[in-house]
């Protein structure tokens, strides 16, 4: 059973919904959840945040926050998650950013990529991946992580 099914399953079947805040992935993790059926009883939507700007207008995060830790950093995905999560209202929130690549993006290499999960009163948290590959490969790498990590926090 394909990572999205497993993690649509144990949402569905603890009734907790998810949103996310995607950079790097552009919607991937997103339309990736779409492809389960039934997972509209969870997911109603989240956001793609690709520049500083949006993030700040649609997810309300300070830009000092970005300045001053980098839009490709844990502070930065933490906000990300925590945002989606409120502004949504739902139980979990998952964040994407990072550099696709192929050029570097504030001094990191293309793959580094930080994942936040918000989820009930757990503290957030963002976990930093090193992933290899072309620009997609490390994009599909990062949506397989962040469903992993989702599924690690429902089930801890």
């Amino acid at each position: 059973m394909a990572l999205e099914q497993t993690l649509v399953n144990e949402l569905l079947s603890r009734h907790i919904t998810i949103t996310a805040a995607e950079s790097l992935t552009a919607g991937e993790f997103q339309s990736t959840l779409g492809n389960v059926p039934g997972v509209s009883e969870v997911f109603e939507g989240g956001f793609v945040t690709y520049s500083n700007q949006v993030k700040e207008q649609l997810l309300h995060i300070p830009s000092d926050v970005i300045e001053e830790n980098g839009v490709v950093s844990e502070a930065t995905a933490i906000w990300m998650a925590n945002q989606a999560r409120s502004i949504m209202d739902k139980d979990l929130g998952v964040s994407f950013t990072g550099v696709a690549g192929p050029d570097t993006l504030e001094g990191n290499p293309a793959g580094t990529v930080w994942i936040g999960i918000a989820y009930g009163t757990a503290k957030t948290y963002a976990k930093k991946f090193q992933f290899d590959g072309e620009r997609n490969e490390i994009r599909a790498a990062s949506v397989q992580a962040g469903l992993q990590m989702a599924l690690d926090m429902i089930n801890k």
